[in-house]
């Protein structure tokens, strides 16, 4: 800590200074601040109110989960996918599942892999209908994101009546799922897409194609092609600037290959390629992609189990490994796992959107207003837990 001043708490971490040689402002944005989406923080050194550096300060929801998973049986760690990305659970336990069945060499039965893909698009709905309307809540418009809530809900009802949970579903099982689609419940699915259409019509044109709204996202937090990569952006904030990559069709899983879908890349139809606006406008397209692939998918699913033949106790032979990636809410989600023989895994880990995403926000702060700050950080997406795990 280079210098200490009157009424600033010193920082735990030695290596943050709070204070610049300059005399700049430090200003504390979080742990606790409603724009942060959860539990992060944002260290801020401010000129007035143009922000000159920003210094983030992550691990406030560090439980060890990847370590937790080699303490108990492989079959036991899927409930604690649920706990990596709460918005996005279904990837992750699709992630898991399929990492331990290239392992075992599992088949999977025809009817689970289509209602996994059923499960997935429509948990990818309800993700990007949270960071959609955060995005426009934290901007001052309220009004959508209850909207959009409101259409989660439904989904969430149907959840809760296909499988018995509302957010942490531990749905997928290491060979399959847990639960068929109950009687009558197709039909539920497929009238919500049909109003779930209609809504994102609203939804553009309450604010969407808004004039205040497009200000305040066109030309904002402009992320390159090349930064995109060389952060490592994965999923909706890679495609937003101009990279045409999606994991379902270039590393394809399950039965994506049997699927129709367009991969949406952003164009800069707002301001530049990579923007806000771009972020914001790539979701909105994926979640009508996510319609038609749904749509799809209940069309061709077959009849038959939906649980292959897994043992009782895996116990994969000493020294195996495997990876799986599939495509989450946040983009490419990459699953590692490998054997010690016994009824434990010996290593598990996963590769997440979120850390990366935190990483690229220090280099586009500088210069920018605290109001913009927020625009930038909401288009991103960042999931607190998906961070530190």
């Amino acid at each position: 800590m280079t210098e200490k001043v009157t009424g600033v708490e010193e920082h735990a971490d030695p290596h943050v200074e709070l204070v610049e040689e300059n005399g700049d402002m430090v200003l504390n944005m979080g742990p606790h601040h409603p724009s942060t989406h959860g539990v992060l923080r944002l260290i801020l050194s401010m000129d007035s109110e143009v922000i000159g550096k920003l210094t983030a300060d992550i691990g406030y929801l560090h439980r060890g989960i990847e370590k937790i998973g080699e303490g108990i049986p492989w079959q036991g760690f899927m409930p604690y996918t649920d706990r990596i990305d709460y918005l996005g659970a279904m990837f992750v336990n699709h992630g898991y599942a399929l990492a331990v069945e290239k392992l075992l060499g599992t088949e999977v039965p025809a009817r689970a892999e289509y209602l996994r893909v059923v499960a997935d698009e429509l948990n990818r709905i309800a993700s990007h209908i949270i960071c959609l309307g955060s995005v426009t809540m934290d901007l001052g418009a309220y009004t959508p994101f209850l909207h959009g809530i409101r259409e989660r809900e439904t989904i969430n009802d149907i959840f809760e009546e296909w499988l018995g949970a509302r957010l942490t579903y531990n749905y997928m099982r290491i060979g399959g799922v847990s639960f068929d689609l109950p009687s009558g419940m197709k039909q539920k699915i497929l009238d919500f897409l049909d109003g779930f259409e209609i809504f994102v019509k609203e939804f553009n044109n309450l604010i969407s194609f808004n004039e205040i709204f497009v200000k305040r996202c066109a030309n904002v937090g402009v992320i390159s092609r090349e930064d995109a990569i060389g952060y490592s952006l994965i999923g909706p904030n890679l495609r937003a600037s101009g990279v045409d990559f999606d994991v379902r069709r270039d590393q394809p899983y399950g039965v994506y290959p049997e699927l129709e879908f367009d991969v949406c890349v952003g164009r800069g139809i707002k301001g530049t390629v990579g923007d806000v606006f771009d972020r914001f406008w790539v979701r909105i397209e994926e979640m009508l992609q996510s319609v038609r692939i749904i749509r799809q998918a209940l069309a061709q699913m077959p009849i038959g189990p939906v649980m292959g033949k897994v043992p009782k106790k895996i116990k994969p032979e000493k020294g195996l490994s495997a990876h799986a990636r599939v495509e989450g809410a946040r983009g490419d989600l990459f699953t590692y796992v490998m054997s010690d023989g016994t009824v434990n895994p010996h290593r598990i880990h996963l590769r997440t959107g979120s850390f990366t995403a935190f990483s690229v926000v220090e280099k586009l702060a500088p210069g920018m207003m605290i109001a913009d700050l927020v625009a930038l950080f909401a288009s991103l997406d960042i999931i607190a837990p998906e961070t530190d795990r």
